[in-house]
């Protein structure tokens, strides 16, 4: 009895800890207070739903939004007219500005406040305020006005086109239309090109007092008496259906809208927000501000990814649902692989598996053409999914054209002796597509485009990278991984798994040469190194696409006969490359076309950690010897307060998955306050360039966060996941979390004066927990809801759990 008061005392304080979460508290840290108006549209406050979405900006007279669709595109990737980089565009349906007619929005008694927490925006001043907030449950945008001024002006809501009523670019055509239908003020977007059709649809209506008009120059206006109380309703609406009448979608979004007063929409629409927020969660702070500071922009990315990855698309990385100045931007509109792990990496372990959803979506829709790009392009089986890709599936390509392609891809045909019939197919085609990123835009010289090579034949930045397929496919058996869906893995994860590994496995330049070893050749790695010799991603690569696919086959218990020759693949595959004095990893083994074979591994994508090659759990002291080595070449002098870190480095995230506490606590403050750019007021940044306003650098810095806090990462790939908790977090630091695991659990624990308080795991699943005893040398209490089941001395803590079960881990004292 003696023995079991002590337990029962840390087991109800465990208790108490887990209890007692203040979410709003802990979202709100991370709200936008502004007390001067931006000077810049680029700084206003984001309000999404993950569907559409706009920054609130002002101007001295009026409120501003331009209304962006994750699911509005200008062409697809057939298209034959934007062979110019960066002229392709998409995601934009209208401007929207609510003037008041006099200057409200100045220096003075002015306020604008994102609360993260209900998701909501407030502007204030001049006797003017306005709450913004876009539903979470439908395409509606609500703006409740009180006007509290004196004289009260009419107030007009201006609803703008981005472009012209008719643009064309070749057979490329854009159409607007901006119109008053009844007490509705309407503008419709129209994109053709050969077959391709898309459209959307703004439509604007108030609650009272107001009048559609529309004048000689074709802009359309609601006009609202003066009035104390006003509440606009926006909706909008896309379609890739020509038939679809896309007016009438967006028009009937707003009859069921007006049917809702604010009180309900504003109800519904924080339930579910304060839902989501209740998935997980991080707290932390430090005497110097720092942890808090983290804290501050991890649950603002979150906030950021759910008002804009809950559509038929992933958000896009070069400006998201946020620009400003039109539906142009920097890179277009095609989504970089790279890129977008930036934004998606951090979101497995926040529980929110429909953020992710997009992104899945996107890539099994275009199965099939990957299946047939890799036929086509390399002469391989399985799929090719490229770096640099469409919203779309992969195009096909002429029998005769994807014949050259392969001999002149595959170096087996010299690229000066190509056909003039190659040349003429690929001059209009999309230059930043992986397949024709070997063309380079060399201007316009008398009324004609001309474009040539980067100088290396077939190979160009994005060409000849195969590891982004690696990539995704790990993202898919990583969501297995923390969902335990069987179902997921048989549909969707492991088709994907089979088919890069089938990929590489009969790729034309991988073969078993005399030393006994297959070797990949005429391969890049990442942009930087063309045309190499078993480059560090694709070894990677394959190292950790083969035994995940491996293990897959096992549970699904099909493909024995692929799982041999996987295993034979595995088991002759050559090493990672190392330089001279066999000590650290490098980019490539000699030859390479362009680039240093000898440099350090990509720092942005960082591909042995990224594919669990050395995580902590890795029983071969060797080669955690060489991630360390290889690590200290990036940081020479050490990790410290001047440490550098940039927009999209990885380089946090492999330090603190070696447990290094001063990647934690030097490098995630570095990347959020990075050297590389000024960050924006809203905390996003331009990175990427002109409207590409983006939360890439939050994302990477959210990941290392996480990592920091929990590790779930296996010994290898395809292993078992082992739970660590807090494995890189520095003594003097106070933090609690609640964050999902590989192995099924949702994992919550709390860290004080330098100790681990206790570790909770929610099954999620039927799941077997292993657990890294926190506490090394004592005993630790294993209880199920508040009944203690057993003690454990063990280093490593193993538990069978069904689905649903408490799990919870206290010292003994």
């Amino acid at each position: 009895m003696i023995k079991c008061i002590p337990l029962l005392f840390v087991f109800l304080c465990a208790f108490e800890l887990s209890a007692q979460t203040d979410y709003r508290k802990i979202v709100n840290a991370s709200d936008l207070h502004y007390a001067t108006p931006v000077g810049r549209s680029e700084d206003g406050m984001p309000t999404g739903n993950g569907r559409m979405g706009s920054l609130v900006w002002t101007i001295p007279s009026a409120l501003k939004f331009q209304l962006n669709r994750v699911d509005v595109f200008g062409n697809n990737s057939s298209s034959h007219n934007f062979f110019e980089r960066h002229t392709d565009y998409c995601n934009g349906t209208g401007t929207v500005s609510i003037d008041f007619g006099t200057a409200v929005f100045t220096n003075t008694g002015f306020s604008q406040h994102l609360d993260a927490y209900d998701a909501t925006v407030q502007v204030k001043g001049g006797g003017v305020d306005a709450s913004i907030l876009t539903s979470a449950v439908s395409d509606v945008m609500s703006v409740s006005v009180k006007d509290n001024r004196k004289i009260k002006l009419p107030v007009q809501v201006v609803l703008s086109s981005l472009r012209k009523p008719d643009m064309r670019r070749g057979n490329h055509r854009a159409l607007s239309k901006a119109y008053v239908q009844g007490d509705y003020i309407v503008l419709t977007q129209q994109f053709t090109e050969d077959q391709y059709y898309c459209a959307s649809a703004v439509a604007i209506q108030a609650d009272a007092h107001a009048k559609a008009v529309q004048d000689e120059q074709g802009v359309v206006r609601l006009l609202l008496r003066g009035s104390a109380r006003n509440r606009v309703l926006i909706a909008t609406a896309a379609s890739f259906d020509s038939t679809e009448d896309i007016a009438a979608k967006a028009i009937q979004i707003l009859k069921q809208a007006r049917t809702i007063s604010n009180e309900t929409l504003l109800r519904e629409h924080r339930a579910w927000w304060h839902q989501f927020w209740k998935r997980s969660y991080i707290q932390c702070s430090s005497a110097n501000g720092d942890a808090d500071f983290i804290q501050q922009h991890y649950q603002y990315y979150l906030y950021v990814m759910a008002s804009s990855s809950r559509g038929s698309y992933p958000t896009k990385f070069n400006g998201m649902l946020w620009t400003t100045g039109g539906d142009e931007r920097k890179w277009g509109g095609l989504y970089w692989g790279a890129n977008q792990s930036c934004l998606y990496n951090a979101l497995f372990a926040t529980n929110h598996t429909d953020l992710l959803q997009p992104m899945f979506n996107m890539y099994s829709n275009a199965y099939r053409s990957y299946e047939l790009a890799a036929e086509q392009q390399w002469g391989s089986k399985g799929v090719f999914i490229p770096e640099v890709t469409g919203f779309d599936p992969t195009p096909p390509l002429p029998e005769d054209i994807a014949a050259e392609m392969r001999e002149l891809y595959l170096c087996k045909k010299k690229w000066e002796d190509r056909s003039q019939h190659f040349i003429d197919y690929s001059y209009t085609l999309l230059p930043f597509i992986s397949r024709w990123n070997w063309k380079k835009d060399e201007g316009w010289k008398n009324g004609i485009w001309h474009t040539g090579d980067k100088g290396g034949g077939a190979f160009g930045h994005t060409t000849h990278i195969f590891s982004r397929g690696a990539k995704i496919a790990y993202q898919y058996w990583m969501q297995f991984e923390y969902t335990q869906d069987t179902a997921f893995l048989k549909q969707f994860a492991y088709p994907m798994l089979k088919g890069v590994a089938e990929f590489y496995r009969n790729f034309p330049n991988f073969r078993q040469e005399e030393d006994g070893l297959f070797h990949i050749r005429h391969v890049n790695d990442n942009e930087s190194i063309w045309n190499g010799h078993n480059t560090v991603e694709e070894i990677s690569s394959m190292r950790g696409i083969f035994p995940v696919a491996i293990r897959a086959a096992m549970i699904l218990k099909i493909d024995q006969g692929l799982q041999r020759e996987w295993k034979n693949v595995l088991e002759h595959l050559s090493p990672l490359p190392l330089n001279e004095a066999g000590n650290a990893w490098v980019g490539s083994l000699p030859p390479v076309q362009q680039g240093n074979a000898g440099r350090r591994p990509d720092g942005n994508t960082m591909p042995v950690w990224f594919f669990d090659l050395c995580t902590l759990q890795n029983p071969d002291p060797a080669t955690l010897r060489i991630a360390r080595n290889t690590y200290h070449n990036y940081y020479p002098q050490g990790i410290g307060k001047d440490s550098k870190v940039f927009v999209l480095s990885k380089l946090p995230v492999a330090g603190i998955t070696l447990g290094l506490k001063e990647a934690t606590e030097y490098l995630i403050p570095a990347q959020l306050r990075t050297a590389e750019i000024i960050p924006l007021r809203n905390r996003m940044d331009l990175r990427e360039g002109a409207q590409t306003t983006s939360v890439q650098r939050l994302g990477r810095a959210a990941e290392a966060l996480q990592l920091a806090l929990c590790q779930s990462l296996p010994p290898a790939p395809g292993e078992d996941p082992v739970i660590r908790v807090f494995p890189a977090w520095p003594e003097q630091w106070k933090a609690s979390f609640k964050l999902a695991a590989r192995s099924g659990f949702l994992v919550s624990s709390s860290f004080a004066n330098g100790q681990v308080e206790f570790v909770e795991a929610e099954a999620m699943a039927n799941a077997v927990l292993k657990l890294d005893n926190p506490w090394k040398g004592r005993r630790v209490a294993i209880y199920i809801g508040k009944q203690l089941i057993r003690e454990s001395i063990d280093d490593l803590i193993v538990f069978s759990a069904t689905k649903g079960s408490l799990l919870k881990f206290v010292p003994v004292h």
